[in-house]
């Protein structure tokens, strides 16, 4: 009986010459794609050709689309393709994924692993690990970690160097340390990671203490390494051991990349070495934006603004952070006009700003004190999408403070769906300087009550209320509190204001008891604190004692000889006068020039003592003689107390009536006609002469006039000052 042969099912897609060459041809098309849109038309031809059950070329459809497309949809939607993916392809899907610029979408492909019943093994933990060090999901980290150590991969040193990346760049750096303590072997970067982690989290002395320990664990450092202790060096301001690594990389012949020159420059700059810093920055070729930047920084951090400007200036590139830099820079230079023209330049080529330009733009507008600049710069703000953030609108308070509106800050506050201690600080520091302790002390209480701790520099703004209020027994209470209540060691800032309220109030012997007493040395602002009381007081003896110990510190402090200089003027000691500015001229000391600013129609106007530069200057002589013969009807005589020089007296007069404010009121009023608040910058104190002429020219002209003088504001009107004549 014959055999019949058992029938089988033909296979629906036979492997032939014809598929094999369909399938090369589409591998090398996926190989060759340039463009998402080319990738589409791929597919197409592959389900056309019945090839959509190839898992490798779907995966390869998969990994050139990660590639092409910051998107991540296209490629998602191909890999659900793939029926029953085995677990290293998975893998390879997750690996892409974490490097992509939307590594959250690696948990979801995880998840979707977990739902379809698909395996995972231990090359599955680091890509996931990857992922979770570049979002914000802990909770989820926790998770996988469980996951890891319930299948017993939480030993596997891929998995564990995952790890501590994940625990670190999450800023639990006591669980990554736990992890790292734990690996029984710690590849370089392991070390690596765990150095990085100290520094993002501000632990600059840790990363330093563990590179020395796997220097001794015979562990070569890479150049990876070496930046990032560079980089920690610089931040924490240790130069010595910054020379160290230095060596180190000299000693021991390595190649010193393009990455680990902008390390070293970066270093020696955040240190203030700025010779150094240029020694190398200039060996480089070409000069990369890290370091060119980092030299930027550098200059402007040590007031040396022109080199910063200059090393700007010849940078070919320049991306956000070096215009940020520089604004930064300008900012902090007492150059807010020039911060807010590059800010202008910026905007012309097209950059936008982000949070950090932005509260630099904010802080030279501060410094500036320009209202309507200030206004122009809130619209910026709301209008690119700033105003939600809390670090905006806290710098906002401080803007419209330093502007002289204390209602735009109080409305800024009042607004903030939510405020932290900078917030609540920054209100406060707003009605000391405007003169308003009611308001200052008040928000003081409001914020304890809802449970805000003060901080330090809280402190300082109520102390600072108090102390131009005249509160001795409200200050004396608070800086009490602050020690007794809130753990607080005061410092410097702290004790300067206390001198200062006691001087202030002409308790001159209890602000010496209190310098005599402190635990810190009296620095200068404490001595010049007392000093300044002395002049005030007309307290020659102590004044000139106050005067000398600031010189001990500070021998070329311009004040401090001005005011040895004026009391031996008033005492009419005319030799101690001569070798006061004689050792002034040989030393090349000069007093600061009185400035005065004014801002009318967006335009900023300058006046010094005694100023003809302006193009209106006849014309601002001429109302200043008119205004003061109306004031003089109302009771205004020039006081030539201040004018401490062997002058006739009419020469005094006409010498206080030439002070920089008075020019700027003059002009504003010559100019603006409006009946508007005349707003005034000046750099030095008002001096009491100046201060009767424009309460009396509030009155006389009933102008409100404000103006911002070196430590506070004064609102004139209707012919009183807000400061009640005490300041």
């Amino acid at each position: 009986m014959s055999r019949t042969a058992l029938g089988l099912p033909p296979n629906p897609n036979p492997v032939t010459p014809t598929t094999l060459r369909r399938h090369h041809a589409v591998l090398l098309a996926l190989s060759s794609a340039t463009s998402i849109t080319h990738l589409k038309q791929v597919h197409a031809q592959i389900l056309r050709t019945k090839l959509e059950r190839s898992t490798s070329l779907l995966l390869k459809l998969v990994t050139s689309s990660c590639t092409l497309s910051s998107s991540l949809d296209y490629a998602l939607s191909v890999f659900n393709l793939i029926p029953k993916p085995e677990t290293h392809i998975c893998n390879r899907f997750l690996r892409e994924l974490s490097r992509s610029e939307e590594p959250e979408k690696t948990l979801l492909v995880y998840e979707r692993m977990r739902t379809r019943g698909l395996a995972v093994d231990r090359f599955s933990f680091p890509p996931l690990l990857k992922a979770l060090s570049r979002v914000n999901f802990l909770v989820e980290g926790l998770e996988i970690h469980g996951l890891a150590a319930k299948m017993g991969f939480d030993s596997d040193p891929f998995v564990q160097t995952g790890l501590i990346r994940m625990y670190a760049s999450r800023g639990r750096i006591a669980e990554a340390r736990l992890m790292f303590d734990k690996m029984f072997h710690r590849d370089v970067i392991a070390w690596s990671i765990m150095i990085d982690g100290y520094c993002q989290s501000g632990l600059f002395n840790d990363a330093l203490l563990l590179f020395e320990e796997m220097k001794n664990c015979n562990v070569e450092p890479d150049e990876m390494i070496l930046s990032t202790v560079l980089s920690a060096c610089g931040r924490a301001g240790n130069l010595s051991y910054g020379k160290m690594i230095h060596d180190f990389i000299m000693e021991n012949n390595i190649v010193v990349d393009p990455y680990l020159q902008s390390a070293l420059v970066t270093m020696y700059a955040s240190c203030g070495t700025m010779d150094l810093a240029l020694d190398l920055f200039e060996k480089m070729s070409p000069k990369n934006l890290v370091a060119s930047t980092a030299m930027v920084t550098g200059y402007s951090k040590l007031g040396q603004i022109e080199d910063s400007r200059s090393i700007f200036d010849q940078m070919v590139k320049k991306d956000l952070v070096c215009w940020s830099a520089m604004i930064s820079g300008y900012a902090e230079s007492d150059s807010p006009q020039e911060a807010l023209n590059l800010f202008d330049e910026m905007q012309s080529l097209g950059i936008k700003p982000d949070q950090v330009t932005m509260l630099s733009v904010i802080t030279a507008c501060a410094h500036l004190g320009a209202l309507d600049q200030a206004k122009w710069i809130h619209i910026f703000v709301d209008k690119n999408g700033f105003g939600g953030a809390l670090p905006i609108n806290n710098a906002l308070i401080d803007m419209y403070a330093k502007c002289g509106s204390l209602e735009r800050a109080r409305r800024i506050f009042d607004k903030m769906p939510k405020k932290n201690v900078i917030s609540w600080t920054c209100m406060i520091s707003a009605f000391a300087m405007h003169g308003d302790a009611s308001n200052a002390l008040s928000f003081f209480h409001q914020m304890k009550d809802e449970n805000i701790e003060p901080n330090g520099i809280t402190f300082v703004g109520v102390l600072y209320a108090c102390s131009h209020a005249g509160l001795v027994e409200e200050g004396r209470g608070i800086f009490n509190s602050m020690i007794n209540e809130h753990n607080i060691t005061p410092k410097h800032e702290h004790y300067g204001c206390m001198v200062d309220l006691f001087g202030r109030a002409n308790l001159l012997r209890e602000a010496l008891e209190l310098v005599e007493a402190m635990p810190l040395a009296p620095n200068v602002v404490i001595w010049g604190s007392l000093m300044a009381a002395c002049r005030v007081h007309g307290e020659i003896e102590l004044g000139e004692f106050a005067a000398k110990r600031l010189l001990e510190l500070d021998p070329d402090h311009d004040g401090a000889h001005v005011f040895l200089s004026n009391i031996y003027a008033k005492a009419r000691r005319w030799e101690d006068v001569g070798q006061v500015r004689k050792l002034m001229q040989h030393k090349g000391i000069s007093k600061e020039r009185g400035c005065s600013r004014i801002e009318l129609n967006n335009e900023i106007h300058e006046f010094l003592v005694a100023d003809r530069s302006h193009k209106h200057a006849e014309k601002i002589y001429a109302k200043l003689n008119a205004v003061v013969s109306k004031l003089k009807l109302v009771g205004y005589a020039p006081n030539t107390s201040s004018i401490l020089v062997d002058l006739e007296e009419e020469e005094k007069k006409e010498v206080v009536l030439w002070h920089s404010e008075k020019l700027a009121l003059c002009y504003g009023l010559m100019k603006d006609r409006t009946g508007s608040c005349i707003r005034i910058i000046k750099n030095l104190r008002v001096c009491e002469d100046c201060h009767t002429f424009i309460k009396l020219a509030s009155k006389v002209y009933e102008r409100e006039i404000v103006v911002r003088d070196r430590s506070r504001f004064h609102h004139y009107k209707n012919g009183v000052c807000s400061c009640k004549d005490y300041w």
